[in-house]
């Protein structure tokens, strides 16, 4: 029995990875690279520190690593996090999840005070239990940190839980410690994709999601 929904947000619930694919090639063409922004856009979904290493060497991280990061959140909150909207139905969809009895973590490789501004934008804040970032843990997707982080905050097994998100890095996080994943088109990755990545269920995005509520995995 599924006793608790793991949600992503960046590409899942709000409309933001094409505008982090932006800030981080502009970050990069600060840095002295420039980098095909589709190359940059496949990424997306990852944490900096996952990131990072696909495109700089690892003396090049030791070097200037961190000052990247922190040039790219200061240039997303200054230029990109205005312009980031929820996708249609977002609180409905989570209301439709509580009102169903299960539980409601957010697990995202965002910054926490992105995280927050988000919770705050699409009105959540009295619909999530719990929210795990990657400040709150040592590696980000693809690693399953920030999941079984939310397994334990919410005191669930695995198997009462599944995830709801929108990149092949989210279900191969998942994966890695037995989490389904129903996973949304809207974050710009294919249908393939997905799928080969291991998704269980795809939909559109949240309003369709919720519209087939019945006919997904979430009731079971």
């Amino acid at each position: 029995m599924i006793k608790a929904a793991i949600i992503d947000l960046d590409g899942t619930l709000v409309d933001s990875n094409d505008l982090h694919a932006e800030a981080w090639q502009k970050t990069f063409l600060h840095y002295g690279r420039e980098v095909p922004y589709r190359e940059l856009r496949q990424q997306i979904g990852k944490g900096g520190d996952q990131y990072l290493p696909v495109f700089w060497s690892a003396a090049e991280l030791r070097k200037m690593g961190a000052e990247m990061e922190e040039f790219r959140g200061k240039l997303f909150r200054s230029e990109y996090l205005e312009h980031v909207r929820p996708f249609p139905k977002v609180k409905e969809l989570l209301e439709r999840l509580r009102d169903d009895g299960k539980r409601i973590a957010l697990a995202s490789s965002g910054n926490a005070d992105e995280v927050e501004h988000y919770v705050n934008l699409a009105g959540l804040g009295g619909l999530v239990e719990a929210r795990t970032t990657k400040s709150d843990v040592e590696h980000s997707k693809p690693s399953p940190d920030v999941f079984t982080s939310a397994l334990h905050l919410l005191q669930v097994q695995a198997d009462e839980a599944i995830v709801i998100g929108d990149t092949p890095f989210d279900v191969q996080a998942a994966k890695k410690i037995e989490l389904r994943t129903i996973a949304l088109l809207c974050g710009g990755f294919s249908e393939d994709e997905l799928r080969a990545s291991g998704a269980i269920a795809i939909f559109r995005d949240p309003a369709d999601l919720l519209e087939r509520y019945l006919r997904s995995p979430l009731p079971g």
